[in-house]
């Protein structure tokens, strides 16, 4: 059986490196994957801790009733933000951050 830390490793892992792309990338799009894969990032850590947080021996499904509640948020935000960018290409002609300044006085 994989231990608990195992999971919480791969977790922070993987929300470095969505933070990380966040923070360093300028294409929308990617900051958008990346922003994808810090959620998934604790959707993994809450569905570990579901795992291995035993109440009276039986599972806790507390984690998982949150993962579902993140997922729908997640399809939602993906509906409204891939929205947004494609009108932002259309308006613009381009993803890169630093030539939108439709929103600068």
């Amino acid at each position: 059986m994989i231990p608990l830390s195992h999971y919480l490793m791969v977790s922070g892992l993987l929300f470095a490196l969505g933070l990380g792309g966040v923070m360093v990338r300028r294409n929308l799009i990617i900051i958008f994957m990346c922003l994808e894969m810090m959620l998934s990032a604790a959707n993994l850590s809450l569905v570990a801790f579901a795992r291995y947080g035993l109440i009276e021996g039986h599972p806790n499904y507390e984690g998982q009733m949150l993962v579902f509640f993140i997922i729908t948020v997640a399809a939602a935000e993906v509906a409204l933000g891939l929205a947004i960018i494609v009108a932002l290409f259309r308006k613009e002609q381009t993803t890169h951050t630093e030539d939108l300044n439709s929103m600068k006085f």
